[in-house]
């Protein structure tokens, strides 16, 4: 057995250093036809890092509350919104000892998707704001606290992998909505067109939504027949990518 080993063996755990273990949610809504995300101003306080810069909602593990890094996640979700997110993913850990200014950290990123109508914002804590920001080119036009910007965008990037081929966009819309509903914010979510009559053959082949029995959005030249998700705690994966408008795209 190495040297090093032998020692760290016979160490009091009480005497090994541990790093730092928090959780960071990027939390998704759409809001005024735009995909955005939700950040928290960190309060001006002398003993806190990055004072009243805006950053990614999260928090530290407690391990006599959470029982495990989810549970951690949507308290901290739970805590700024007033909601349960309908849909929760971890993107992944990430740990350095330049992540915080003074200590070792890891922290383990989720995103979560929301409807805003259902969110009640809740500053307090270590939040002196809490906001949505439009994503611009994918991005949030501000200099995020800590790494908090590139955690970002690796969240970012996993949802429009996974909005391709799965039925991801639905949690981001009400209880009810029509197929148009359902295409937009798609559209929203991937900055582009989609070819309508691939859409809704895509969508009707499979059982993700289901027509509300006599119940029609009132419209200027035809209702719209309304639709739920048929199970809304189960994700919809598609066998592949949807199809593109090209005229649009080129237009």
């Amino acid at each position: 057995m190495p040297k090093d080993t032998k020692a760290l063996n016979s160490t009091p755990l009480s005497l090994i250093a541990r790093p730092l273990v928090t959780v960071d949610i990027a939390i998704f809504t759409v809001k005024n036809e735009k995909l955005q995300v939700l950040l928290v101003k960190r309060p001006n306080n002398e003993q806190e890092h990055f004072t009243e810069k805006w950053a990614l909602p999260g928090g530290f593990l407690d391990i006599d509350i959470d029982k495990d890094l989810n549970s951690c996640a949507l308290r901290k979700l739970k805590e700024k919104t007033n909601v349960n997110s309908p849909y929760l993913e971890q993107v992944g850990a990430w740990g350095s000892k330049d992540r915080a200014p003074t200590e070792w950290s890891i922290t383990h990123v989720y995103f979560a998707l929301l409807n805003s109508d259902k969110v009640i914002l809740q500053k307090g804590g270590n939040a002196a704001e809490v906001a949505w920001f439009p994503l611009i080119d994918n991005q949030v036009k501000k200099q995020l606290a800590f790494d908090h910007n590139e955690l970002l965008d690796l969240a970012i990037q996993r949802l429009h992998a996974k909005v391709e081929y799965t039925s991801l966009p639905a949690y981001l819309l009400p209880d009810e909505f029509t197929l148009p509903d359902l295409q937009k914010v798609y559209e929203i979510v991937l900055n582009r067109p989609l070819d309508k009559s691939s859409f809704r053959t895509r969508i009707l082949s499979t059982n993700l939504i289901a027509p509300i029995p006599n119940k029609m959005r009132p419209a200027t030249h035809r209702p719209a027949q309304l639709y739920r998700l048929t199970n809304p705690d189960t994700l919809t994966y598609f066998p592949r990518s949807f199809k593109y408008n090209e005229k649009a795209l080129k237009s």
